[in-house]
């Protein structure tokens, strides 16, 4: 009797449920699902946050790798940018600001013509208050305009100071430098910031002097 009521107990009792079990990809897609709900990003860094940590990291990434090439490491690299920082100061305060933009091909006169012994006189006012980039400009223009009454050079509206000293060098080779280093004096102290003194000044009016008795080569360089 016993074994017989061992199999009825076995019948009647419910067997253990199976373990429940959920597929790999399943279970991923459900966890994606979940972190993918506001509740869990609502103090996320916005976008433009995250784009400067990342720029922030590959700041910090090049700097290790620059000190890891650089001799000294650390030390090194900083003693490199502090020595590239001082150069290009240099060269600021040598050139000037870089304002010689569209601006470096204006032309030479911008009012109404005037005579070149106008000119010269507004230059020689400017040098005796002192005002020697305003001279400089001044006697610039005494010299092309001078050029210009003289026939050595076609009066023309919008012509720059480089156009005028190339074409003026052609009928007066012999001061084709001359002429070339008053007109780039001319662009950096109009177009480029720099400021002119007086050995400036007195450079152009030495070459505005000296142009009159020069004979002009009226025929062009031979080749």
């Amino acid at each position: 009797m016993k074994g017989w009521g061992d199999l009825i107990s076995r019948a009647i009792t419910p067997a253990a449920e199976p373990p429940v079990t959920t597929p790999r990809d399943g279970a991923r897609e459900a966890a994606e699902r979940e972190l993918s709900k506001p509740m869990y990003h609502e103090h996320d860094p916005g976008l433009l946050q995250r784009a400067l940590n990342r720029f922030w990291e590959w700041v910090g990434d090049l700097f290790d790798h620059a000190s890891a090439a650089t001799p000294g490491g650390a030390l090194g690299l900083t003693a490199v940018a502090a020595l590239a920082v001082l150069a290009l100061a240099a060269l600021w305060w040598r050139l000037g600001t870089p304002r010689r933009t569209a601006k470096a091909a204006a032309t030479l006169f911008d009012d109404a013509p005037r005579s070149a012994a106008d000119h010269r006189t507004a230059a020689e006012a400017h040098a005796a208050a002192g005002r020697w980039s305003e001279a400089v400009q001044e006697r610039m223009r005494a010299i092309v305009r001078s050029l210009e009454e003289r026939a050595l050079l076609d009066p023309r509206p919008g012509r720059t100071a480089d156009e005028a000293a190339a074409e003026a060098a052609r009928s007066l080779p012999a001061h084709t430098a001359d002429l070339r280093a008053a007109a780039r004096t001319f662009d950096d102290v109009t177009y480029g910031g720099r400021t002119a003194d007086a050995d400036t000044y007195t450079r152009l009016r030495t070459l505005d002097l000296a142009l009159p008795h020069t004979k002009p080569l009226l025929t062009g360089p031979t080749a």
